[in-house]
């Protein structure tokens, strides 16, 4: 039986050639270097680092962690989601209507609305930050991962990264269409990373619609 067209939500931006990326990174190269009318066959090459677009960050990133995200098991970037709306919030706080809404392994997606500037430099330098007290909540509550429509959840020097890795809370950073998560009554979200020997891995992240 073939899936509704409304059941997936894609939650990723596109990778393309010189694509936005943080400040702190390289620029993303993207471009084809065989052609079929003159090779026989069509290919493209690829350079980016690990934090470009919609991608995952792990422990290792700024932990002493010695695991790869390719070795982290499946079952950690998949899961029951649940989004939180947080539209204008500088600074995101915990509220107590969370402690009900927010499960043990659940993935927790915070809508700032953010995204809408992906790409400016506002995106990079303005963007809200997730309180101590909002981590201390995902923390206690063993989340499996955060997701954000931001490129960061803090800023220099990353503590809230720091106390979220220490209980092995991955983050999905640089999520889009999250708006379209607010209506819906159940979903799950599959966020997997490549099968990489890195910190951090671009990911295709969706959301499926529980009906």
């Amino acid at each position: 039986m073939s899936q509704n067209k409304n059941t997936f939500i894609d939650l990723s931006h596109a990778i393309t050639d010189n694509m936005p990326v943080h400040p702190y990174d390289g620029n993303v190269s993207l471009c084809q270097n065989k052609f079929l009318h003159k090779d026989k066959y069509n290919n493209f090459v690829l350079q980016t680092g690990m934090h470009a677009g919609t991608h995952i960050d792990t422990a290792m990133h700024l932990t002493e962690s010695k695991q790869y995200i390719g070795q982290i098991t499946l079952e950690c970037f998949a899961g029951r989601g649940v989004i939180l709306d947080v539209r204008g919030e500088n600074e995101i706080m915990y509220r107590e209507s969370y402690a009900d809404n927010v499960k043990q392994d659940d993935i927790v997606i915070l809508n700032t609305g953010f995204s809408d500037y992906y790409g400016s430099e506002k995106y990079y330098t303005d963007h809200p930050v997730v309180s101590e007290g909002l981590a201390d909540f995902f923390v206690k509550k063993n989340i499996k991962m955060l997701g954000i429509d931001m490129p960061s959840p803090d800023r220099y020097p990353f503590e809230i990264h720091k106390r979220l890795f220490s209980a092995d809370i991955h983050i999905i950073e640089n999520m889009t269409n999250l708006p379209e998560l607010l209506p819906v009554d159940q979903f799950e979200i599959f966020a997997f990373p490549l099968k990489i020997m890195s910190e951090a891995s671009p990911a295709r992240v969706v959301a499926r619609i529980v009906k």
